[in-house]
């Protein structure tokens, strides 16, 4: 008798990890890298004309119905000239700063801000816009100017913060307990017009060198854009190696 056929067996599984992956995986990878690097170099650049764009038509609705019409190009030309009302705009703006700087526009500004402070709703917005504007545009030094670390929300991991100066006389004597205190803006990620205003000593502040635009860049992407980190960590290590250090008598 001639024995039964045995079962054919089935191609081993193995057989097939050496085969090629479809052309068709590796053209969507390809595809989808160009796309992403077409729209991390096309998109900044589109966001940012159409901000400057939406720009210019702001201050152009706001300051060409104040001109005449002999003063506008689109009197003359059959298509409408944008920026026209920026250019004067800014203009009229060091026009007015160069009246304010002699005795009579200072007389007038004063009389102005005389009439502000007697309307009771007008002269506390008056006053809050006047403070900002003041401490963001002058030069006297008022604005942020450092950018530091503090630990935050406990010991051992720290947040970034803008440094706005000492703080005022009479924090430092109530709570300062005879140290100096430093005032400082903690925003938060990523909307750095928010945060927190916290006086904290200055021994506790570490003071980065890490320029403002970077800081500011820092919480708007949530730390994905700025200096490398490692910077920032040792400056950790080191603010914590100079805290756990014992303090050196004084010599009598």
């Amino acid at each position: 008798m001639k024995d039964q056929d045995t079962p054919e067996q089935s191609p081993e599984p193995l057989a097939l990890l050496g085969a090629e992956e479809p052309q068709s995986s590796h053209l969507g990878a390809r595809l989808r890298g160009y796309f992403l690097t077409g729209l991390i170099v096309v998109g900044p650049v589109a966001i940012t004309i159409y901000v400057v764009w939406w720009f210019i038509n702001l201050v152009d609705g706001w300051v060409k119905p104040l001109l005449p019409k002999a003063f506008l190009l689109e009197t003359y030309l059959p298509f409408n000239v944008p920026g026209v009302g920026l250019i004067v705009g800014i203009f009229a703006l060091m026009v007015v700063g160069a009246l304010t700087a002699n005795l009579f526009g200072r007389t007038i500004v004063g009389y102005g801000e005389m009439m502000l402070d007697r309307m009771p709703v007008v002269r506390g917005v008056y006053r809050l816009l006047k403070q900002i504007f003041t401490t963001v545009f002058s030069n006297s030094g008022t604005s942020f100017k450092r950018v530091g670390l503090i630990e935050f929300p406990r010991r051992g991991i720290y947040a970034l913060v803008f440094i706005a100066g000492e703080s005022p006389t009479e924090i430092q004597e109530k709570v300062g307990n005879g140290e100096a205190m430093m005032t400082v803006f903690m925003p938060n990620a990523p909307n750095p017009t928010t945060g927190f205003v916290t006086f904290v000593p200055a021994k506790e502040v570490v003071l980065l060198d890490m320029s403002m635009e970077d800081g500011a860049k820092m919480v708007v992407s949530a730390g994905l854009v700025g200096p490398p980190q490692d910077r920032l960590r040792q400056l950790a290590e080191a603010a914590r190696a100079k805290k756990s250090m014992p303090e050196e008598e004084p010599v009598i």
